[in-house]
């Protein structure tokens, strides 16, 4: 219990990442027609207008990724109070939000890009907790 209560931040920040990637890794899975046709538009005047596919599955793939870690990060965590795979799934969550907000900023939907901004904020504070 020691564990839990002395990293709490650390695992409430996992899991709300989480909560992020994989529901959104599960959302580009089950409806991937409708977030493609849809994305298409979105970046139609864009250069990423021809790759629009390529893009959103190298996003699921990131997503998927950094939510996986992020698990494996809270299972270290409460096993062993190491948090290198915690560290690994912020990085990588980190990355994924930069990629995406640079696709929304592309894009002109700086509405999207501030959403963007406030998943980051608690993704960068997970980083800065974990690197000491």
């Amino acid at each position: 219990m020691n564990t839990v209560l002395n990293n709490a931040t650390e695992i409430l920040l996992l899991l709300f990442l989480i909560i992020t990637f994989l529901q959104s890794g599960f959302d580009k899975i089950t409806d991937w027609n409708g977030n493609i046709s849809w994305l298409k538009g979105h970046f139609s005047e864009t250069p990423f207008k021809n790759i629009v596919p390529l893009l959103v599955g190298i996003i699921l793939v990131t997503e998927v990724i950094a939510g996986l870690l992020c698990i494996v990060g809270i299972y270290q965590i409460l096993s062993s109070g190491a948090t290198d795979f915690a560290f690994y799934g912020a990085i990588l969550s980190s990355i994924t939000l930069l990629m995406l907000l640079f696709g929304q900023r592309l894009a002109k939907d700086y509405e999207g890009a501030k959403t963007i901004a406030v998943y980051f904020i608690p993704t960068i504070i997970l980083v800065f907790l974990l690197q000491a």
